[in-house]
């Protein structure tokens, strides 16, 4: 029998122990386990016929879906690489990642049949393109299945260290960089998770974070390997989702802010039952205790952050309350919630300063959180020497900024690049960012840096107003003068209809700084 370290083996598991329990529901689209693990082998037998083989990368350009789900497993048993592509990149992205991975074939959702034919001149190594719909002119995906047998065996050498999945991290200043995560690092990665979540085969996972976005949290892999319900919905739509939590008796799910402030604005919340959500989970951006207030009061939802990066597979903490702390003040409760919290089993997670020495754990000095665990990836594909640099003396150095307090808890201030240096002051836009969501009229906001001739930069507030509500700029600076020190109160005010998100909904600063940064160089955005 072979005992390696993969997550093919929580198929098998999933097949074995709850093979008769509906474990995919996706629309109309009900699959036990069993069914499952057939549509799974279909695709390894289809794969195989395609030419595909061990150590290759099959690229996935989807929404949500039971297909990307089968992907999970029918690419990474045989042997093969899955990469799942966001699909809010540029074509130009895309090209590069494509051509990077060296990916020999490209499935895809109808709706993206444009984008793949601007991107088929300039992708020479994609050999095969699979539509998950007919009707597109490619092989569709429901026939390279029917043609498929529904046995198969993994190979029996398959090795801990072998690469299992690539997830390309967004561009900066670069390219992006593909992130390397072995059968070793998901399948320990989902233990972590299982251990330290208690998931049970009775939890219903609702798939709100897209899974093309570091595996939606790792879920195809923990909620299959514990024999839970995935439920799929294909991109966040507030009523649909209030529509299937209701109809599915969904009992988790994780969301961004944004999608949490979405779902809390919904008109009609409150006609929904959401009696059966057990817990939800915020992260991807930072938090704060007003919105963890609001979810449990307003949605009846516990309410808990969390904190990942791509490069670890992605959990590494979560801000559970711990029991001995469970009599503490509500507001100091809330505020705990809204924290990373503490590491998973299996994560060892400290803060260093520039030196690379460790930080205080006095909830005040700030460092730079650096992790030691199964779960950190194997590396960054073709660049050795951006590798070397994150992982600098053992650790994985984040370039994520934090305090971490007596109980262990961690709270990020700020990403490395998002810090803002007026005047020589370090200011955390994180912080501004919780002192306007406090203000009743706020939606959402961001705060960038914006240059400035006397300071350097200073903070500037980007913020989308409530419907229906009026807020001016005189009267958010006034309110951030109550809670904020004067130096790191917002120099200017901007309001925007939306802010622009990612594939997750987080909204992303980059591209908000770049037009108040046109024609600077002395720092990188």
């Amino acid at each position: 029998m072979n005992l390696t370290l993969t997550p093919i083996r929580f198929l098998d598991r999933a097949r074995r122990l709850f093979g008769n329990k509906v474990g995919i529901v996706d629309g109309d689209v009900r699959l036990t386990y069993s069914e499952y693990a057939a549509r799974c082998n279909k695709l390894s037998n289809a794969l195989a016929a395609l030419g595909i083989r061990r150590g290759q990368c099959v690229a996935w350009l989807g929404y949500n879906s039971h297909e990307l789900l089968e992907a999970y497993y029918g690419v990474v048993q045989m042997g093969a690489v899955l990469l799942p592509l966001n699909i809010r990149l540029t074509p130009q992205e895309l090209t590069y990642i494509l051509n990077d991975s060296e990916s020999l074939a490209l499935f895809y959702n109808r709706d993206f049949a444009p984008l793949v034919e601007a991107l088929r001149p300039h992708v020479k190594g994609v050999k095969h393109y699979v539509a998950l719909e007919a009707g597109t002119g490619d092989a569709s995906y429901e026939d390279l299945l029917q043609a498929a047998g529904a046995d198969f065996t993994p190979p029996s050498d398959i090795k801990d260290d072998d690469l299992a999945e690539l997830f390309y991290t967004s561009g900066t200043t670069a390219n992006p960089k593909g992130v390397m995560m072995t059968h070793r690092n998901l399948y320990l990665h989902a233990l972590q998770v299982m251990a330290g979540m208690a998931i049970k085969d009775t939890n219903v996972q609702l798939h709100t974070i897209p899974l093309f976005h570091v595996n939606g949290w790792g879920t195809p892999h923990t909620i299959t390997g514990s024999g839970a319900r995935h439920v799929v919905v294909r991109k966040f739509d507030p009523t649909e989702v209030l529509d299937i939590i209701q109809r599915e008796r969904v009992t988790h799910f994780s969301m961004v802010p944004t999608m949490a402030v979405a779902l809390l604005n919904h008109p009609k919340v409150a006609d929904y039952d959401l009696s059966s959500v057990e817990m939800v989970g915020i992260g991807g951006a930072a938090s704060h205790a007003g919105l963890m207030r609001s979810i449990e009061e307003k949605l009846g939802f516990h309410a808990y952050g969390g904190y990942g990066l791509t490069e670890t597979t992605p959990v590494l903490t979560f801000s559970y309350l711990k029991e001995h702390l469970k009599d503490i003040p509500e507001d100091e409760r809330y505020r705990r919630q809204a924290m990373a919290g503490y590491p998973m089993p299996g994560v060892t997670l400290d803060i260093f300063d520039a030196g690379d020495q460790p930080v205080a754990h006095d909830g005040a000095s700030v460092g730079e959180v650096v992790v030691r665990a199964d779960n950190v990836m194997a590396g960054y594909w073709k660049q050795p020497e951006d590798t070397a640099q994150v992982m600098r003396g053992g650790w994985f150095h984040t370039g994520d900024m934090a305090v971490i307090d007596e109980e262990g808890y961690v709270l990020i201030v700020d990403r490395k690049k998002d810090i803002i240096i007026s005047g020589g002051e370090n200011i955390a836009s994180i912080e501004i960012e919780t002192a306007i969501y406090a203000h009743p009229a706020v939606l959402e906001c961001a705060v960038i840096a914006i240059p400035d001739e006397k300071w350097g930069e200073v903070p500037k507030a980007l913020v989308v107003v409530k419907p229906g509500q009026s807020l001016t700029a005189e009267e958010l600076v006034a309110h951030c003068r109550t809670c904020l020190p004067g130096f790191k109160v917002p120099k200017s005010v901007e309001f925007f209809d939306a802010l622009p998100k990612g594939g997750t909904g987080k909204i992303l600063k980059k591209e908000l700084r770049e037009k108040y940064w046109e024609g600077y160089d002395k720092r990188v955005h």
